[in-house]
């Protein structure tokens, strides 16, 4: 009994082994693929590089995936598809993929669905992501699917402001017209506490 326990053990083994030397071998087929799917896309030859990344993409990679919903996004190499563009960058989030974490908040916003994409806003602000302050930023302000918190609104756009983006430069000045001095001091705080925690 145990020899035979010992014996399934070892051909176990012995197919984990190989299906992993499958894995391993297909794995930098897929990265090389997508690698030329970059220079093409550098190169212009948007057509090309959505070739290069469908394969991989559709196996699970999640770099294909972002680089396709990419592609969708901008109209480059296929037809312009939000709905496409969308689905592609939520694959890619699900694997913890940053870019598409954010890129994902994002058209889940731009799309209506501000309530879904706030906990993948949360994720991008919590690395410091402009953007996701920006857009996280003007919900709070708004009270937009989210209790409204002007002190975080305006911390945000401060954040998103110091990354250079120029929206939110101009959304802090409209802010400024509205919000308390004690809710902006309060703001200015936690934008300082923020920007000094590792990301």
């Amino acid at each position: 009994m145990r020899l035979i326990g010992r014996v399934a053990g070892t051909a176990m083994m012995a197919s984990a082994a190989l299906t992993m030397a499958m894995l391993m071998a297909a794995a930098p087929a897929g990265a090389q693929n997508v690698k030329a799917g970059v220079d093409a896309w550098a190169r212009g030859d948007f057509k090309a590089a959505v070739d290069q990344w469908r394969g991989p993409a559709v196996a699970g990679d999640a770099d294909a995936q972002f680089n396709l919903g990419q592609a969708y996004k901008l109209g480059r190499g296929v037809p312009l598809d939000p709905a496409l563009a969308e689905s592609w960058f939520h694959k890619a989030a699900l694997q913890g993929h940053y870019q598409a974490e954010d890129n994902y908040g994002l058209a889940l916003f731009q799309g209506g669905k501000k309530a879904e994409a706030l906990p993948w806003l949360e994720k991008s602000v919590a690395r410091g992501e402009p953007r996701g302050e920006l857009v996280l930023g003007t919900m709070l302000f708004n009270g937009d699917s989210v209790a409204r918190d002007y002190p975080r609104a305006y911390a945000l756009m401060t954040l998103a402001q110091q990354a250079g983006l120029k929206s939110a430069s101009e959304t802090l000045a409209q802010m400024d017209q509205y919000i308390t001095p004690a809710d902006r001091e309060r703001g200015v705080a936690l934008a300082q506490q923020l920007a000094a925690r590792p990301r």
